[in-house]
Order: structure tokens, then sequence, then C-alpha cells
């Protein structure tokens, strides 16, 4: 049951990071055919950088 929660809580996570990212994309206005990209590879290095805090 842990293993559930934790994926709950981790694409909670990933979908609020997304739209930080986006927004951040917008204000600087990076070109919206490329947003998505960009989005995928900050979630990537999250994700890397959130292992190595974790152990």
């Amino acid at each position: 049951s842990s293993t559930t929660v934790d994926w709950a809580v981790r694409e909670t996570v990933r979908a609020r990071l997304r739209l930080m990212v986006k927004r951040i994309l917008r204000k600087y206005k990076y070109p919206p055919d490329k947003a998505e990209e960009a989005i995928e590879l900050v979630l990537q290095q999250a994700e890397v950088l959130s292992e190595s805090w974790v152990g």
C-alpha cells in the first residue's frame, strides 16, 4: 500500500512541477513548439536530483 501512496504523491509532484515549468517557459517567451521537450528534460533532471537526495 505504501507503494501506491508513493506513486500518487510522485504523480502529484510531477504535475505540479510540470505546471510550474510551463508557466516559467511561457513567462520568458520560450518557443511553444519546444516547450514539451524542455519540460520533460527538467522533470528528468529533477528526478535524478531527488534520487541523489534520498540515497
